[in-house]
């Protein structure tokens, strides 16, 4: 087996020396997105929602590049600045996960790329 990277213009392109996803063999690992809107490059701030909606639909786009979608998502980590935007963040997420939602963890952090508020990162498979 050898690794394939993954790339969409619908998505944001990577901020540094990363891949937006590789997949390997049947496994999909997508690098964590932040809500930046892919068309203009600019940050979407100001609210946890708009946020967490726009890391999930570029999630969405580069599974949908390696031929995939939420279904085939198998783990996904949350990063959370302040985990008492947890219930807001998870009220998103979970439209995109309303059947057989994969295993996850969240975590609260120091600090994330660029200042935002969420980023979230998925393993997927076939």
């Amino acid at each position: 087996m050898e690794k394939k990277v993954i790339r969409t213009d619908n998505a944001p392109a990577p901020i540094g020396p990363y891949s937006q996803a590789i997949q390997y063999g049947d496994m999909l690992f997508v690098s964590g997105q932040i809500a930046i809107e892919p068309a203009t490059g600019e940050l979407v701030q100001g609210d946890i929602q708009l946020e967490t909606r726009q890391v999930m639909e570029n999630i969405e786009a580069i599974l949908a590049a390696a031929g995939m979608n939420f279904s085939n998502v198998i783990k996904s980590t949350i990063f959370l600045m302040d985990m008492g935007q947890f219930a807001m963040v998870n009220e998103v997420y979970g439209y995109y996960f309303a059947d057989n939602p994969p295993a996850r963890e969240t975590v609260q952090v120091a600090g994330l790329p660029k200042g935002v508020n969420v980023e979230i990162s998925v393993v997927a498979g076939r």
